[in-house]
């Protein structure tokens, strides 16, 4: 079982998480092995808490089941009859294998034993999806969901991801941490701050129903940003205190593990040729004591600090990578945006019309409830309803609602009432969307410009066209001429028009003629940009437009250069068509020429990315990609001969 990723990666949790899951494990093959015809054995419900809780969470587990054979299926994972039941058992005799030797030598003889399927009398089984469910339904999610999808499916990763984030918020409730957080607070200052603003507030307008709390927000956030926190682009060179640059990642330390830091950012120094650690620290704990990164410490960070003085508040994830937090208004009786990074609050629509993302799913997790918030950020609902492709409605809502009845089953019928009231007046508030207000309108200020440029949060000037769709016609010199020839730059993010003097079209939008969940990207520790699709889009398209026609003229020949690249399973599909013809060929760099076009009036050169594998999938198929440093390379180019009509 050597090549088995499922099983090297269960090997690589901590001791006591191994022995719990592979315990779990080896009764679910157990269940199998000892009734082979018995099919409530061989399902597992998604939603099961045992499977939800104890299972999803930890690493490699799920890839396990699915290399003995488990499918998933609807609300399921199933053992399918024309799975090898020898895989099964291999699988499962390797994992037994490891948990004998991690219980110890002493322990082995007995756990051997226990190892092996005896013909009888069997132990008591592992409760099956039905059994579970009617054993707890207070606990059950019914999930409805596709028809059979792979493990990569985004169903199971957005599943990891929920579960993660709701974990993970439960640490802001600890009393010795919120201690801590308070230690770091000049929160008597903040307070009185918080009164006088409130008076000055209430001097402007007397009927203000602003309370003290609401204030207090406010001088946080000032406080958060302007005194406690710093942002990092690049941390400076240990030794020399100058400029470093992000060279890809180093392995985390155990000392970063045990405060979760799976990632350590390598910032190289080129004139003393050092590495100089930069751990993504993802425990509280220490970002108190760090008071350092970017969005995600930010955000982590500043919701424990809210918590620390009082405020309900919560997590908000958004999938189209940031984080920020949301704080419960008790004067106003609703949730306010707020954004450490910018110091903003109540300006929700900040992040799709200032700073132009294309948001699918963005979710609050509090230590009691997750809630679907995606419409309080959009004014423009269709199209992101038409993004929400990466798992299906019908089975985000009961997901949701099977993870809060059982994180609220401790709770009191007060406080589960006054959630429920919170969430009807949620869910009107969603219905309409909202106009943006003029603070909603200008781009990201945290970071560096090329780091806001790059994630295409700049403004809309970087990520959007003029709204119109791009039809390049020849101009009166490149009538003369009948030449029409254009490049694209993807590091200077420009279009060159080289048969009308020159011309330069800044933006990659700006020069097409459709584009379909496609963005630019640059990838700031490998210095490398490119053109891909959306995330969380299984689909991108863009395409450019020339007419001839409106001059006259026709076609006599045309020649596209392109670059593309894939990883895995992604693709692209390029092609090159007129009203008449299509012609496909390949995005390998090199000049492709065609006078089967010749005599026609337009042109269309197309590319269409698709597949690639996992969470990640979007960034398999990249157009144009090169580094960041090429500032004069060349990879996308189109050049049109013409004639006469």
């Amino acid at each position: 079982m050597s090549g088995s990723q499922g099983v090297t990666a269960l090997w690589e949790n901590p001791t006591e998480v191994f022995l719990d899951v592979s315990k779990l494990l080896i009764t679910y093959a157990d269940n199998i092995l000892r009734n082979p015809n018995e099919d409530k054995y061989k399902s597992i419900r998604i939603g099961n808490p045992t499977f939800s809780t104890k299972l999803l969470p930890v690493k490699g587990a799920v890839e396990c089941l699915f290399e003995m054979g488990f499918e998933e299926a609807e609300t399921h994972l199933v053992f399918p009859k024309s799975a090898s039941v020898e895989r099964l058992r291999q699988v499962r005799e390797t994992i037994a294998a490891e948990r004998d030797q991690r219980l110890g030598a002493s322990k082995a003889a007995s756990s051997q034993q226990s190892a092996r399927v005896p013909p009888s009398p069997p132990p008591p089984p592992l409760p099956s999806a039905s059994s579970a469910g009617s054993a707890s339904s207070s606990s059950a999610v019914p999930t409805p969901a596709p028809a059979a999808l792979p493990f990569t499916s985004s169903r199971v990763t957005f599943l990891k991801t929920l579960q993660s984030n709701f974990q993970h918020v439960l640490i802001y409730e600890s009393p010795e941490l919120q201690q801590k957080a308070l230690n770091c607070i000049p929160h008597e200052l903040l307070r009185s701050r918080a009164e006088e603003r409130l008076k000055q507030a209430k001097d402007v307008e007397p009927a203000c129903n602003l309370g003290e709390e609401d204030m207090l927000v406010l001088e946080l956030l000032q406080w958060f940003k302007g005194d406690f926190f710093s942002w990092v682009d690049n941390l400076p060179c240990s030794r020399c205190g100058g400029a470093t640059q992000p060279s890809g990642s180093l392995p985390p330390s155990n000392d970063d593990l045990r405060w979760d830091a799976g990632r350590v950012e390598n910032h190289y120094c080129h004139t003393c040729q050092l590495s100089t650690r930069f751990p993504r620290y993802n425990h509280t704990e220490k970002l108190l004591e760090t008071r350092r990164g970017r969005c995600g410490e930010w955000a982590n960070c500043f919701t424990l600090l809210c918590r620390a003085l009082g405020l309900e508040a919560r997590y908000i994830w958004d999938s189209t990578d940031h984080v920020w937090t949301e704080v419960y208004s008790q004067s106003q009786h609703r949730w306010l945006h707020c954004d450490p990074c910018e110091n903003t609050c109540d300006k929700p629509l900040l992040y799709e019309v200032g700073w132009g993302k294309k948001l699918s799913y963005i979710l609050a997790f509090a230590k009691d409830q997750v809630v679907d918030v995606t419409w309080r950020y959009s004014c423009k609902h269709p199209e992101v309803l038409s993004r929400r492709t990466q798992i299906q409605e019908t089975w985000l809502l009961p997901t949701l609602n099977g993870l809060n009845a059982t994180r609220q089953q401790s709770l009191g019928a007060e406080r589960k009432q006054q959630l429920l009231k919170r969430l009807l007046v949620e869910l009107v508030e969603f219905i309409s969307p909202k106009t943006p207000t003029s603070g909603e309108l200008g781009g990201r200020v945290s970071g560096s410009l090329a780091w806001r440029v790059a994630r295409g949060e700049s403004g809309p000037s970087d990520t959007k066209g003029d709204g119109q769709e791009r039809v390049f016609i020849p101009s009166e010199s490149e009538k003369q001429n009948k030449l029409f020839h254009i490049c694209y730059n993807v590091t200077k993010n420009s279009y060159f028009r080289l048969s009308n003097g020159q011309e330069t079209i800044p933006g990659w939008q700006r020069g097409a003629w459709r584009t379909e969940n496609m963005y630019r990207k640059e990838e700031i520790d490998w210095q490398m940009v490119y053109l891909a699709r959306t995330e969380g889009s299984s689909f991108g398209r863009i395409s450019w437009k020339f007419n001839c026609a409106p001059v006259g003229l026709k076609i006599k020949s045309a020649s596209v250069r392109a670059f593309s690249q894939t990883f895995h399973s992604g693709s692209v599909r390029w092609s090159l068509r007129s009203a008449e013809t299509t012609i496909e060929f390949p995005g390998d760099g090199e000049l492709h020429s065609s006078s089967s076009l010749s005599g026609g009036k337009e042109l269309i050169v197309e590319a269409e990315l698709t597949g690639g594998e996992g969470e990640v999938s979007w960034q398999h198929a990249q157009l144009f990609r090169q580094s960041l440093k090429d500032t004069e390379k060349v990879l996308f180019e189109i050049l049109v001969e013409m004639d006469e009509s």
